[in-house]
């Protein structure tokens, strides 16, 4: 098993004392950053299907994305150094009437270990604040919005339709939660829709690619 199998299994296994050192010692045995990243990436993927099919449940997640997060605090300063590391800044937060913040806080984790510089505004956030947020940082190449409730539907809709007529540009929006479809997303017109944590970090970079 090489260096960063072993990463990987572990990240998936939630393993956070160890990942940091097989990280380092994947580093030594001359492996890629991007290749590591890539690896947990695809482990949490794993995560993420796992969770969907009620395989594991959401303490067990939340460990593998502090495992990868362990494991990308070793990779940042080389992934730094490699001029390609932010691809921008993304927006995140749980839409106005919904106070969820579990799953918006996986994706926020998964996106940041994916290459964004990340702006949480947490739960509860109005149309208004995700434009001020847009205005107001640099560089924003995607806004997240997440809704785990049916009743804040609306509000999502809602929230991508003052992002989308603001006159703003230059950014994505990406979609998400339990009750939203890819059909939804389509509807409410989102440039993308993430079932889950994993995917949404996929999602973001081929959104923000095809920018």
């Amino acid at each position: 098993m090489s260096k960063i199998d072993d990463v990987k299994a572990n990240v998936e296994k939630g393993k956070t004392k160890i990942v940091p050192g097989l990280v380092q010692e994947a580093l030594d045995e001359g492996s890629n950053p991007v290749e590591i990243l890539d690896a947990m990436v695809s482990a949490m993927g794993i995560v993420g299907d796992k969770f969907s099919a009620n395989e594991i449940f959401v303490p067990e997640m939340l460990m593998a994305a502090k495992a990868m997060a362990k494991g990308v605090d070793v990779l940042k300063p080389l992934l730094a150094g490699e001029g390609g590391a932010s691809l921008g800044t993304c927006v995140i937060g749980t839409v106005q009437g919904d106070l969820h913040d579990i799953g918006k806080n996986l994706v926020a984790m998964m996106i940041e270990s994916a290459g964004f510089t990340m702006v949480d505004l947490g739960v509860d956030v109005s149309a208004e604040k995700f434009i001020d947020a847009v205005k107001t940082n640099e560089n924003v190449k995607l806004v997240a919005c997440s809704g785990l409730l049916t009743t804040t539907m609306p509000a999502l809709k809602e929230t991508v339709k003052t992002l989308k007529g603001s006159g703003l540009n230059g950014f994505k929006v990406l979609v998400g939660g339990a009750p939203v479809t890819a059909q939804f997303a389509a509807e409410i017109g989102a440039d993308g829709y993430a079932p889950d944590a994993g995917s949404a970090a996929i999602k973001a970079k081929e959104l923000v690619a095809a920018a």
